[in-house]
């Protein structure tokens, strides 16, 4: 079962790694762009009554903006984590486990956070 279980999350991080780059690529923001062109364009938009249009340009802008959004949060992520792989290389004593946090799954990153919180806690006083 176990087994099955990482498998499916694994395929899971696989699909998501995969939507995250296409949608944040900007081939996919052109052809979105011509699309939403096309659609206002089109006879069927220009036969829709003031409220109809306006929910479809609404619709439209949202649409263009969620892409816009997804390529600079993708590029924000990938400079950010960069970053942060840059300076626990660099430091001596830093565990090399959380280097490529990112193409980690969601299981490994708890394993991680729950080892991190058992260092971060207090040593038990003697009396």
């Amino acid at each position: 079962m176990k087994n099955t279980y990482k498998h499916i999350e694994r395929v899971f991080e696989r699909v998501t790694f995969f939507i995250i780059a296409l949608l944040g690529n900007s081939i996919t923001f052109v052809i979105a762009l011509i699309l939403v062109i096309f659609w206002l364009s089109n006879k069927l938009f220009q036969a829709q009554d003031i409220n109809e249009r306006i929910g479809d340009i609404i619709q439209g802008i949202s649409f263009l903006s969620l892409l816009i959004i997804q390529r600079s949060f993708k590029r924000f992520s990938a400079s950010l984590n960069l970053k942060v792989n840059e300076l626990v290389k660099s430091h001596e004593p830093a565990s090399n486990a959380v280097i490529n946090m990112e193409e980690k799954t969601d299981r490994e990153i708890a394993k991680l956070i729950h080892e991190y919180k058992t260092l971060g806690e207090p040593a038990p006083k003697r009396e």
